[in-house]
């Protein structure tokens, strides 16, 4: 295991480097060096981190040899072309001339690593995942969501089985799992987890909502062991509602609040039966610009309530609560997911939910009025303009189907016309011909450019994103392939076989995210069998060097929001595309 710890010392051979100084907290990551089968040799890659020097250059080994003549300095990654499937590698910084301790490399030799998983139970499949480090080694531990089989959709009657949450190391090490019982009701909407590390201890934390009969990961139950509060529809339109905080390590629960807001009138939330009153959405935030709070809401498609929360001192505090009740045109905005970043450039972050965004302290910012939708992309997809933008589909008849708009305002840049349930919407640079991102929806049958103006060919999908190959375009992540955008037709570039996608015509993957190597991204399905969570890592070598995304807070708790309700893919807080600048580097600080 690579390993590291604060003062220069490390666990397992892995570089520790210097902290950083910048206000936002993240994770001390280790180097996360990964060999990937490459045609007839080895990709080794790892990440270039926040608090090593910007002249920082690497060395690499395999086994005892030096395989570089100089430190590789234009990129991190190094192509073996005769290492032989599953050889062993090493990586060592050089800094100021010398070499740091090693790291050593995970293995891929088919492509890909599977970390072994059992189901709680026949009849339950794997479903979406998160990564924190619970530990504090510098590697990422996978917690997964266990769904069965007859899980239902909010609309849906019928008594679902329970979920269950679990806490993975990398080697397939089960830490813990918490069962969140009969009064936790199984599907999309209901069980959001947040992983992220909370208290600035250098150690994952994993928030989500809890009831009577919830078990944590000591099996210690939460309220009343006994407690039945489901009717006879299934649904749970009674009895107490928690939020607990465990210990991302152990799966103690560290400590138990009653969830805000509270259900009250079943019907205040659109209907009298249980579909909209428990539609959850869940995500991590920099309010006070330095520290992680916690956010989890209530509501979209009428009454919509945010409450944020902070865990200092082994305790959850409430920072805000927003209510639409008090913020009457924010009613009926939201989407079946929500991003978060400092759309306002004030150094903290904003909640956008759905067509309307919260500030910092809790209040409103802007509001379109365009009204619920599906999906939403936040990020710098337009360079030429200062800070960031927002795309988004709606479903709304009367409104727009897309829109895009000036993320600190909320001006609407330009807009489609209406037509109906627009279910998917992207907004990524996936072609090199056109400056910034394009934008596509169900309902939209041109690929637009940042002005809304046709640029080309519609792309094969509309779901996922990922940064795959060697440029810096982005590819089309869907279901369980990878695509290039191409101007004539979408270019293969990986089938992933034996696994499966999640969440039925979401075909999400229970997580991507540049959670190891350089700042290309991975990509996690179950096998069909699921025991495994199967990680595949590119094999394409790139000249581009840029710090782990990880280290990037807006795009790091967008890994932490990937899994809530309607999954959507991350974005960093600066452009990474086709003639992109250098990227900024991290302004940050390590935790712990």
């Amino acid at each position: 295991m690579i390993g590291v710890v604060a003062g220069g010392v490390t666990t397992a051979g892995a570089q520790v480097p210097d902290d950083p100084t910048g206000r936002k907290q993240v994770e001390r990551l280790d180097r996360g060096v990964v060999s990937v089968r490459s045609g007839s040799g080895n990709l080794v890659s790892w990440r270039l981190l926040a608090g090593d020097a910007r002249d920082t250059g690497f060395n690499v080994y395999r086994g005892g040899a030096k395989l570089n003549s100089a430190p590789v300095t234009t990129s991190t990654n190094y192509l073996d072309a005769g290492g032989a499937a599953g050889a062993s590698y090493t990586v060592r910084a050089v800094v100021n001339g010398v070499e740091q301790p090693a790291a050593a490399s995970l293995s891929f030799p088919a492509g890909y690593l599977d970390v072994p998983i059992s189901p709680p139970a026949s009849g339950y499949s794997a479903n979406d995942a998160s990564v924190g480090d619970a530990d504090g080694d510098g590697r990422y531990e996978i917690f997964l969501k266990w769904y069965p089989d007859n899980a239902k959709d909010n609309s849906q009657a019928g008594v679902t089985g329970n979920t269950f949450i679990y806490a993975y190391r990398l080697d397939g090490t089960r830490l813990w799992r918490v069962d969140l019982g009969r009064n936790i009701r199984s599907g999309a909407h209901y069980t959001q987890f947040q992983v992220y590390d909370y208290d600035g201890d250098g150690r994952a934390e994993v928030a989500m909502k809890t009831a009577d009969g919830t078990r944590d990961g000591r099996g210690t139950v939460i309220g009343n062991a006994s407690a039945d509060y489901r009717n006879g529809d299934g649904y749970v339109l009674s009895g107490p509602e928690f939020l607990t905080m465990f210990n991302g390590l152990t799966g103690a629960a560290l400590s138990t609040v009653n969830y805000d807001p509270p259900r009250g009138n079943v019907s205040s939330w659109g209907d009298s039966y249980g579909n909209r009153v428990d539609r959850f959405l869940a995500g991590t935030a920099y309010l006070d610009g330095a520290r992680p709070s916690l956010i989890m809401a209530r509501g979209y498609y009428t009454r919509a309530v945010i409450a944020a929360w902070d865990f200092r001192g082994g305790q959850l505090t409430k920072r805000w609560t927003f209510d639409s009740n008090s913020n009457t045109t924010y009613a009926g905005q939201g989407n079946h997911s929500l991003t978060i970043g400092d759309v306002d450039a004030d150094g903290r972050d904003e909640i956008v939910y759905g067509a309307a965004t919260v500030d910092d302290t809790g209040r409103g910012l802007w509001n379109t009025r365009f009204g619920h939708g599906d999906a939403a992309h936040l990020g710098d997809l337009d360079p030429s303009r200062p800070g960031l933008e927002y795309y988004k589909v709606s479903e709304n008849t009367s409104q727009p189907a897309s829109w895009f708009a000036d993320a600190r305002t909320g001006q609407v840049l330009w807009q489609t016309a209406p037509a109906g349930d627009n279910g998917r919407g992207v907004s990524a640079d996936i072609h090199a011909g056109s400056p910034g991102a394009e934008s596509w929806s169900s309902a939209d049958s041109q690929l637009r450019n940042t002005r809304g103006q046709t640029v080309g060919r519609k792309p094969s999908s509309a779901n996922f994103l990922l940064w795959w190959d060697g440029d810096p375009s982005r590819e089309l992540l869907d279901a369980t392939r990878v695509d290039k955008y191409g101007t004539s037709a979408d270019t293969r570039l990986l089938t992933a076989s034996g696994v499966h996608s999640n969440n039925g015509t979401k075909s999400n993957p229970s997580l991507s995210g540049d959670i190891l190597g350089d700042w290309r991204e991975e990509v996690i399905w179950p096998t069909t069998d699921n025991r495994a969570l199967r990680i595949y890592s590119t094999p394409a070598p790139t000249d581009r060097r840029i710090p782990t995304l990880m280290h990037d807070p807006m795009y790091r708790v967008a890994i932490a929001w990937q899994n809530t309700a309607y999954n959507q893919p991350p974005h960093p807080s600066f452009h990474i595309g086709a003639g992109m600048a250098t990227p900024p580097w991290p302004d940050v600080h390590y935790a712990g």
